[in-house]
């Protein structure tokens, strides 16, 4: 087959994705590796991309302190109801070349024969938090207990359903020191409860790698800890840095070994697509990701390829950019809060969005990537206080027309871009 016609195939594949065709029921999606490229393979068996968009909300962004939500407001006036809503907006996502609900999309979104993404907030419903970067005592009963529980709540009812593309078990968890604080994970560990199950494990791991001689932990730290049971969470020598990087090898094991096994047990017909990793979570943190079908990366940066090259060295698994996004200062938003490159206007933005499918397509191991996301936030701050222009609409739910116009370009190539990689 020519180049020409092997492209042409391949986007009408893509288009064939997006169309809300019915699928072969029994058929789901997964990965592949063909020719030494990494694809998602669809219900039908044809080769894509996900293409896809966070949070298409009907309600849209509330306003940080009341119960505003300012695109409710607008829509809700333009459309007659919530499904004259959906309909209209779908179809603007397939005519701009998505094909793929991304995380946070309003779930009754899911019944209209467009693939979908579920974020199942495991760690988050058993005691971690997103905001102030709390980790999740992935030793304790309550963490399995709830995992198989979401699980079988979330996960198994859709074990038929051809249109989910996959899971997401968490959204951007705290892996050591970040912009939620300074701590490393053996430290956050450290400071849970007494007896609590994750406490007792790392201070297990201590008495094991210190063959049971706090002598001997106390010259590798430079501390004077009475026993085990009164070490001090943290210390500034390379033994602590050494340590810290084994246990946390060890809790990311065991946090993605019980997701996984959770997830696939309830459902075991769909993709697992990792806890959408905030930029890039140190090494231990990667290779316990093998367990995973793909590993998913929010990346806020111009050119996602170092990042996406590190975690396929390291995981082994084809990689998925959960998010990503460029705000223009141009707006009329303040883009005080909030992740992500700003650029001076909508052409700009167009051209970084352009650069980053291009770069990104451009590697065997990325099988797609979500804009984050579908409306803007308010300029007075969502929820977290932030207020960026993230939006392919804005709050009036009008689109960014020249910034639209180079996102469809670019998702109509960025299948024969990575058709190329084949040949």
């Amino acid at each position: 087959m020519r180049l020409a016609q092997r492209i042409l195939a391949i986007s009408l594949i893509g288009l064939c994705f997006s169309s809300g065709h019915l699928y072969g029921a029994g058929h789901s999606f997964r990965v592949e590796k063909r020719s030494g490229v990494w694809w998602l393979v669809n219900p039908s068996g044809g080769l894509t991309l996900s293409i896809g968009v966070d949070n298409v909300n009907y309600r849209g962004d509330v306003i940080h302190g009341t119960m505003i939500h300012p695109y409710f407001d607008r829509v809700s006036k333009l459309y007659p109801s919530e499904d004259a809503w959906a309909r209209t907006e779908l179809g603007r996502l397939r005519s701009w070349g998505f094909n793929t609900l991304g995380a946070w999309t309003v779930p009754f979104l899911w019944r209209y024969k467009m693939p979908y993404t579920v974020i199942l907030d495991i760690a988050a419903r058993s005691g971690a938090s997103w905001v102030n970067g709390v980790p999740a005592d992935v030793f304790s009963r309550r963490f399995e207990t709830t995992a198989r529980r979401i699980a079988r709540r979330e996960c198994a009812p859709r074990a038929g359903d051809p249109y989910l593309v996959g899971y997401f078990s968490d959204n951007e968890l705290r892996w050591g020191p970040d912009w939620r604080g300074k701590q490393n994970m053996l430290t956050m560990y450290l400071n849970l409860p007494a007896n609590s199950a994750g406490r007792e494990h790392a201070i297990a791991f201590l008495r094991k790698e210190y063959g049971g001689s706090i002598r001997r932990l106390n010259q590798a730290w430079g501390v004077r800890a009475a026993s085990f049971a009164r070490v001090p969470s943290e210390a500034s020598t390379e033994a602590f840095a050494r340590d810290n990087t084994v246990f946390l090898g060890m809790v990311a094991r065991r946090y993605f070994d019980v997701c996984a096994n959770a997830i696939h047990s309830a459902d075991p017909n769909h993709l697992y697509l990792g806890a959408k990793f905030a930029g890039m979570p140190p090494d231990p943190v990667l290779r316990a990701a093998r367990v995973c079908d793909v590993v998913s990366v929010d990346i806020y940066n111009f050119d996602p390829r170092p990042n996406v090259a590190r975690i396929y060295k390291l995981s082994g698994r084809p990689v998925l950019v959960a998010e990503f996004a460029f705000r223009a200062e141009n707006s009329g938003l303040p883009n005080t809060q909030g992740a992500g490159p700003k650029v001076p206007d909508q052409r700009a933005r167009a051209r970084a969005y352009t650069n980053f499918v291009t770069w990104l397509e451009s590697m065997p191991e990325a099988v797609g990537y979500h804009w984050f996301e579908w409306c803007d936030e308010p300029k007075q701050g969502r929820f977290d206080g932030e207020n960026s222009n993230y939006g392919l609409v804005n709050i009036e739910d009008q689109p960014y027309t020249r910034f639209v116009d180079a996102v469809k370009t670019a998702n109509r190539k960025a299948l024969s871009i990575h058709h190329r990689l084949m040949h």
